[in-house]
């Protein structure tokens, strides 16, 4: 439909030069904003032009267009180029008028070599298309159907608490948070979230300067949002305003918007703009409208084309002539494609070392600066007696003294989560944090892991350091597109320049006892493993778990990493390995006079024994139960080494392998699942390297994990490692360990 919506332009303008005579502008003074909103929505009308044309060339990858939704340039218009934009894909109108506003800016090009996915392209580094610049302060989001918006709640909830811990953002004390979504988004759970969170914050007080725009076009792909529904949705959330523009009124909507930023800058409280748009040329390239749509409907929507409804209005206030109107189309057209056959010759990405380039930069030497910074002696000296003091602690305990070590390093950090403040969650692991850092910075959050992460991921964007807790393994999954399409993508898809560093402490895996079922005992990781760019670290010892803690808060400060700390909860409060009353899992909290001797380096493995007949790899709960079964294996003349390899993802592929080698026989124990467990990612290292030795693997069963005894009958267990170990050496298995696991 690319010709029919030019076609009609350029015909209408036919039409009214017939109808107006004399139809040049009047001599006065010209309303440079109406013209820059022109300017801008011709800009953004244009490439969309060109982006069918560079497709049809093979020289262009992404369509969707703007067409129908250049009035959003006017939000752009009525804010500052230093609030934070967190945009949807048809936001060219508002790209163009917030490029106008900086100068030294070249937004056609920049879209542009987005389209042609160039090396050269300013935000993904040709890696894809996606409005956004740190010049323009426009995050760059490729989102899953509004799931920038948790984000964007977080980037705003930051503006305000900065304040209150007194650190600085990457944003002016004054800036508000925009942001954008369709009318079919709004539907998503994870739009109705953050929509939700935002006004629960405002009913409890707390100040969010955001504005929402919502972009309504009536359908999403081929399905109409039904009359009404929209509008009557948005304006029901409680201590949100609602405004609503009508994209084809410049004048009003210029108006509604101005009057909707101010107030959201001055009042630090939320306004959703309920922008009424049309979306013209289908969805994407690729979508015949025409399938679901009749022509008379499409053609209906072509007189609300926010372009013509604004030289319509420049025609009548006589601002500009019919003739100076075609003029300017024209020579937007001129420019746009002039720019577009340069971008034909820009070269891509030409290896996989290239594009993976924003996922492999390290800073080791910062990180390991990072991992080791103390508090001042002050910070820890309002406790009665420090950490290391205090004789053999719990894993629970020694992760409890890193995080208010990690607390009063970095004014910067922050603490929060379900239960995390007063209660000190769930298993008390954060107890008595809220009470010595206050409740500004170690705070309790609303039910609803998609906005405890998004506030993580918005928080760490502006500058903050957030620890998040999400309260067990399980009810990640109802959140983990915020790690997977947001957190872990921001620095490949803005070549790096943004960076999200933050660390997600999750309880989980299994074989916690009196508290079970699939919920409170999960034991699957495959969805972690699987995400580009996350860092997965799974403490067992509470010796080396407040190092590992550290590492984490390191890479995320030094690099931007997205960091999982995943707590095995059946190890919290283990004291004892072999007998009753041994504390044998227990161990003195190091202080911060040894950190410098012993950093925790990224990959580092960890290993117990120096059995030479039998390398045992493992993690987490796996540790204490390898230890136990190589104390029975003994008794049977079978001397192990056990392995932790602590670092999940990426695997530890060079201590693995540098271990591995000195060893013929070697066991991987793997309390996951045998399917998409990580016993599978060790196996497969160790076979690509050429490994020749005797590999065998156990794990638990590919179930759920069932409530009470049951549990038992799918879970890995001591007696299932001493029986493959025997069956590797060509034994009976006939022993058992001393007493059952836990």
């Amino acid at each position: 439909m690319t010709e029919a919506i030019d076609e009609h332009f350029l015909k209408r303008l036919d039409d009214w030069a017939a109808d107006a005579g004399d139809n040049s502008a009047a001599e006065s003074d010209i309303p440079s904003d109406y013209l820059r909103y022109f300017g801008a929505q011709l800009q953004s009308r244009h490439l969309d032009f060109a982006a069918r044309w560079l497709h049809s060339q093979g020289q262009g990858f992404y369509t969707i267009g703007s067409a129908g939704h250049e009035s959003n340039a006017a939000v752009a218009m009525a804010l500052r180029p230093t609030d934070p934009a967190l945009l949807h894909y048809r936001s060219g109108g508002f790209f163009a008028a917030r490029a106008a506003q900086v100068d030294g800016s070249t937004p056609i090009r920049d879209v542009l070599l987005g389209m042609a996915a160039a090396a050269e392209d300013p935000i993904s580094g040709g890696r894809h298309k996606v409005f956004g610049h740190p010049d323009l302060n426009i995050l760059p989001q490729t989102s899953t159907i509004g799931s920038h918006l948790p984000r964007a709640v977080g980037v705003a909830f930051a503006l305000e608490r900065s304040a209150r811990i007194g650190c600085d953002l990457a944003w002016p004390d004054d800036a508000l948070v925009v942001t954008s979504f369709g009318d079919a988004s709004a539907n998503h759970s994870t739009v109705v979230g953050a929509l939700n969170a935002t006004s629960y914050c405002t009913h409890r007080g707390l100040n969010l300067p955001i504005l929402f725009v919502c972009e309504d076009n009536g359908i999403g792909i081929s399905t109409r949002s039904p009359k009404g529904w929209t509008g009557s949705a948005l304006s029901s959330h409680p201590g949100i305003r609602y405004e609503s523009a009508d994209g084809a009124d410049p004048q009003e909507l210029l108006t509604v918007a101005r009057r909707a930023a101010d107030e959201v800058r001055e009042s630090r409280r939320p306004t959703i703009l309920h922008l009424r748009t049309v979306r013209f040329m289908g969805h994407a390239g690729s979508d015949a409208e025409v399938a679901y749509r009749t022509p008379t409907e499409i053609l209906r929507d072509y007189d609300r084309d926010p372009l013509l409804a604004t030289a319509r209005f420049l025609i009548e206030q006589r601002i500009l002539g019919v003739e100076d109107i075609r003029k300017r189309y024209e020579s937007m057209r001129d420019l746009v494609m002039a720019e577009a056959q340069e971008v034909c010759s820009a070269e891509r990405l030409t290896t996989s070392t290239a594009v993976m380039e924003p996922l492999t930069r390290t800073r080791p030497d910062a990180v390991r600066a990072a991992s080791i910074a103390a508090p001042k002696d002050a910070d820890r000296q309002i406790v009665r007696k420090a950490p290391e003091d205090q004789g053999p602690m719990t894993l629970a305990q020694t992760i409890n003294a890193a995080l208010a070590d990690v607390l009063a390093t970095w004014p910067q950090s922050m603490l929060f989560g379900e239960d995390i403040s007063l209660k000190g969650g769930v298993y008390g692991v954060t107890r008595g944090l809220a009470k010595r850092f206050g409740v500004a910075r170690v705070f309790d959050t609303i039910l609803d892991e998609q906005t405890i992460l998004g506030t993580a991921l918005g928080a760490a964007v502006s500058g903050l350091l957030p620890i998040a807790e999400i309260q067990y393994l399980a009810y990640l999954h109802n959140a983990e597109d915020q790690l997977r399409g947001e957190g872990a993508t921001l620095g490949f898809f803005s070549n790096g320049q943004y960076a999200n560093g933050m660390v997600v402490r999750i309880a989980g895996l299994a074989y916690q006892k009196g508290f079970g079922g699939h919920f409170h005992n999960d034991n699957s990781v495959a969805v972690l493993r699987d995400i580009p760019g996350l860092v997965l670290v799974v403490p067992s010892n509470p010796a080396d778990a407040p190092a590992l803690l550290r590492a984490c808060v390191a890479l995320a400060k030094e690099e931007g990493c997205v960091c999982v700390f995943l707590e095995p909860i059946a190890l919290y409060h283990r004291r004892d390995l072999y007998a009753e009353g041994d504390d044998k899992w227990t161990a003195p909290y190091e202080g911060p006079d040894n950190w410098v001797e012993a950093p925790a380096i990224v990959g580092q493995v960890a290993t117990y024994l120096q059995g030479r007949d039998l390398l045992i790899v493992t993690f987490g709960n796996g540790v204490p139960m390898s230890l136990r079964a190589a104390a029975a294996l003994a008794s049977a003349g079978i001397a192990c080494t056990v392995m932790d390899l602590r670092w999940l993802s990426p695997l530890p592929e060079v201590e693995l392998l540098n271990h591995a080698r000195s060893f013929g026989h070697l066991l991987v124990v793997d309390e996951t699942r045998r399917s998409g467990g990580v016993s599978e990612g060790v196996v497969t290292t160790l076979v690509d390297a050429g490994y020749d030795g005797v590999i065998r693997r156990v794990t638990s069963e590919d179930s759920v994990i069932p409530l009470g005894p049951a549990a038992d009958l799918v879970l890995l267990s001591e007696a299932d490692i001493v029986a493959a170990a025997l069956a590797m050496f060509g034994k009976p298995a006939t022993l058992q360990p001393k007493r059952p696991w836990m």
